[in-house]
């Protein structure tokens, strides 16, 4: 018993190391260290400076946006301020801006005939197959209305009356182009605490009435014109305004915490979001519509109908902020000293595979011991040299040969 415990403990606490043979070949040295330059500088140049992989990194990035827009503009020649032509009026960070309204009004409830073409009649079964339908002004009742002027007939629908006609032909509010958008914008990254303003907190009220956004210029201005917004994104007033469309602000914050807090800064793009439909005929621009509510002196509800063309205006606030931290900093590290064996491991497959003296070089790096072997060195006689001498052992867990120290020349 007390030998087997012996030879556990001098076996556990013995030292393997690998064999390491040393190949003096210009064209694998060569290729050994380009691999090697190429690793190093991807780990400096793109995952530690470009990427900054030694900071912890926050994308809970925590948002608040108000928006108000200014100006004036002339509708139907009906002068027009922020209170007719901006919706919702909370100031969000979605909001439109009208460009053209077509507006039915005194709509009362009860039954009428409808004003869109596809309802046409002749008799009342023609009627009958839109039954259901939700592409009409009310419910289908099913009878076929003969028109007064003598233009054929129209199915009667049961709503609000008279029917919406929204093909009628209104110009729309160019002097949009001239409006003005306000946006303030804080941020928060709740991770290392830190807020932030998307303009300087020592720009003064003069400063930000006078000014307007330029991405060279004056990239700090919280104030954008809409005619600037949308040749940001390859667009014109005079193409949006009739059929409306959609706007994307971007307000995109990267800030790195190992520097000054002041180069935490807030950076804007602009697209239109709606570019995909822009020559869709099916589904073109941007409406909505919305109706106001009044009372007869009876009692009896009325309603004015709005059928609204907008830019809709979508301000979207995306960021990280990172800091540096000891852990991602060793693990990349460990990374990076890890991938430098990559070029021993191309290396050895050229030299196995590839070159002239490969079969040279596998001997000198394989040592081969067969099963016949190890049963002749324990059969043959201790003289023989297929026997091990009495100063080695061979471990079972790595089949690699160790050299007691009593072997070992004085």
């Amino acid at each position: 018993m007390g030998f087997l415990v012996r030879d556990f403990v001098t076996d556990f606490f013995t030292y393997e190391t690998t064999k390491s043979v040393v190949v003096k070949s210009w064209s694998v040295g060569i290729i050994n260290r380009i691999v090697q330059l190429l690793i190093i500088t991807y780990f400096v140049g793109w995952v530690f400076i470009h990427e900054k992989a030694y900071q912890t990194v926050d994308t809970g990035i925590e948002s608040s946006v108000m928006t108000k827009v200014k100006g004036f503009g002339y509708q139907n020649n009906i002068s027009m301020d922020v209170a007719d032509y901006v919706y919702p009026p909370q100031g969000a960070g979605v909001f439109c801006i009208m460009t053209k309204l077509i507006i039915t009004e005194n709509q009362f409830q009860g039954k009428c005939p409808e004003s869109i073409k596809r309802f046409t009649c002749t008799e009342d079964k023609d009627c009958h197959k839109h039954f259901g339908s939700i592409l009409s002004n009310g419910v289908i009742t099913g009878v076929c209305l003969q028109l007064y002027n003598g233009s054929g007939g129209q199915c009667e629908i049961r709503g609000w009356c008279p029917a919406e006609d929204d093909t009628a032909k209104i110009e729309p509010m160019l002097d949009v182009k001239n409006f003005t958008i306000f946006i303030k914008n804080s941020i928060r990254f709740p991770l290392f605490n830190v807020t932030r303003g998307n303009f300087p907190s020592t720009m003064t009220a003069s400063a930000i009435k006078s000014c307007n956004f330029h991405p060279e210029t004056n990239p700090f201005c919280p104030i954008f014109r809409v005619n600037d917004i949308l040749g940001y994104t390859g667009q014109a007033v005079e193409s949006l305004a009739d059929k409306g469309g959609e706007i994307g602000i971007n307000i995109e914050w990267k800030c790195n915490l190992d520097l000054n807090i002041e180069y935490c800064v807030p950076k804007y793009s602009f697209t239109r979001l709606d570019a995909p439909f822009a020559k869709n005929a099916i589904s073109k621009g941007y409406n909505f519509r919305f109706a106001k509510y009044f009372k007869t002196e009876n009692g009896t509800e009325f309603r004015t109908l709005h059928k609204a063309f907008a830019i809709r205006f979508d301000v979207m606030v995306t960021g990280n902020a990172g800091k540096f931290d000891t852990i991602p900093t060793l693990i990349n590290l460990v990374a990076a000293f890890t991938s430098i064996g990559l070029g021993t491991v191309l290396c050895d497959i050229i030299l196995l595979n590839f070159l002239k003296g490969a079969e040279q070089y596998k001997a000198k790096k394989f040592e081969e011991v067969s099963e016949a072997q190890i049963e002749a060195s324990l059969t043959q006689s201790p003289g023989s040299q297929l026997s091990l001498k009495p100063g080695i052992r061979s471990p079972y867990d790595s089949g690699a040969i160790s050299l007691a120290t009593s072997d070992q020349p004085m």
